[in-house]
């Protein structure tokens, strides 16, 4: 993904304001981690999960390539072969470990990734702070790059989630808030006294503006704005609920192969699924794996950890579907979306909470925050993408096939990371990002 400035942005922040905000982006992917073991940091569970040593180191090597090597004179690399280890996907920039191989990396140690760390965060104070006058496109760069991080650091919260769920012993993350003094139980949203229906929220039909059209950055995925035509829809105030989905496995939904795409009644079959990722039943209780260790399904919370194949089956068992992409963003266009109100990664809760018994009805609730939403869009480029050359080319424009777009960001979405524009993406199995699902219908269906 590459950055992008509309015509009017504002020119680049001045030196210190660029320091603190990359010390500060920097200091979360750490403190993010700071509750984990060293042995915890090695562990790949499957190949969608990076070792979240590996996310420290990644999140480096992209600063040390794409800004240290390129502006500042005289740079010396912390290490020779960590372009090799610490590569992503980048064909332009030469060979690198294979995906499903970095949880072979016992070595560098972790005490060597943050000492590189260190260095690198070290050497771009040092180019931040000096006097001389640095391009725009070094300051499109470096926007990249804070940006490339914030992504990194909601990978951290999920794989973190899913390496510790591996383990017999179900260890907790977050063991309790300091700060607020809540105990997991509160934390989980475990108090199920208000369950609020859902209700229907009408949009009209029409010729609507999709894509980025406010100032600052956006990723190239999100150009160029472009108009939709959109039917009248409906669409639901809120998130599903784990009651609302309850009552989807309660009722067969995962044994009656009707409400389901093929591919994904064959897959759910194959590998047994009964529930969504990280749930566990218990003497006829059903319990779900939290960063707060395993708790209670908290009934009133938005269900998470759903693939698109299960959230279509559950739009199918419930008489709806699941909006479009261009439904989604026009809904959040329309009915005003902000952040407030959200969960995100700040608030170290790392887990969507539920709406509060007195939200109005009438409001179109969650939105942006606590959990991605799935679109049924696929996902593909705007009219008139160009994807850019070189290594940075290959940022979004390869993965543009065989995916769906999911909208809104999540409770590990860092809040000032995301916008209404923002296209996620994942393959339609996928379930150990923080997912969910937002019904919607065509109108008088």
């Amino acid at each position: 993904m590459l950055p992008a400035y509309s015509p009017s942005a504002p020119a680049p922040p001045a030196a210190p304001s660029w320091l603190a905000r990359y010390q500060a982006v920097r200091a979360q992917s750490q403190a993010l981690c700071a509750p984990l073991l060293p042995e915890d940091t090695v562990v790949q569970p499957m190949i969608d999960v990076s070792p979240p040593k590996w996310h420290l180191a990644h999140t480096t090597w992209f600063w040390e390539t794409f800004l240290l090597k390129e502006y500042a004179p005289g740079y010396q690399l912390f290490h020779p072969d960590y372009a090799f280890l610490f590569n992503s996907y980048y064909n332009s920039l030469g060979s690198r470990v294979n995906r499903a191989d970095r949880g072979t990396l016992s070595r560098p140690p972790l005490a060597d990734v943050l000492a590189y760390r260190a260095h690198v965060d070290a050497a771009l104070a040092t180019l931040l702070s000096a006097e001389a006058a640095l391009p725009p496109a070094f300051y499109e760069l470096l926007e990249l790059g804070l940006q490339h991080e914030q992504q990194h650091q909601e990978l951290l919260a999920t794989d973190i989630k899913y390496i510790l769920s591996t383990s017999p012993l179900a260890p907790a993350y977050i063991e309790e808030n300091e700060e607020s003094g809540m105990r997991n139980e509160e934390l989980a949203g475990a108090d199920n006294s208000s369950l609020s229906e859902a209700s229907w929220l009408a949009v009209p039909g029409g010729i609507y503006r999709v894509g980025f059209q406010e100032e600052g950055f956006c990723f190239d995925n999100e150009l160029a704005a472009h108009d939709v035509l959109v039917a009248h829809f409906e669409l639901q105030n809120r998130l599903v609920t784990n009651a609302d989905y309850l009552a989807f496995i309660d009722a067969g939904g995962y044994h009656d192969f009707r409400y389901w795409m093929g591919e994904g009644w064959d897959l759910a079959q194959a590998q047994g699924w009964e529930a969504p990722l990280y749930w566990v039943k218990r003497d006829d209780t059903w319990y779900r794996f939290t960063h707060h260790g395993l708790q209670p399904v908290a009934l009133n919370a938005p269900v998470t950890h759903i693939s698109f194949y299960e959230a279509d089956a559950y739009a199918n068992w419930a008489g709806a579907r699941l909006p479009t992409e261009a439904e989604w963003e026009t809904a959040a266009r329309y009915f005003g979306a902000t952040t407030r109100g959200g969960t995100w990664l700040e608030s170290s809760l790392l887990d969507p909470q539920p709406l509060p018994a007195d939200a109005d009805p009438a409001a179109c609730h969650q939105l942006l925050g606590d959990c991605w939403e799935w679109t049924y869009s696929a996902y593909h480029a705007y009219p008139g993408y160009a994807r850019a050359a070189g290594a940075l080319g290959e940022y979004n424009g390869k993965f543009m096939v065989n995916q769906l777009v999911l909208r809104g960001g999540s409770c590990a979405t860092p809040e000032n990371h995301i916008r209404i524009s923002y296209r996620n993406f994942f393959h339609a199995d996928k379930r150990w990002q923080f997912t969910g699902i937002r019904l919607a219908r065509s109108f008088n269906s």
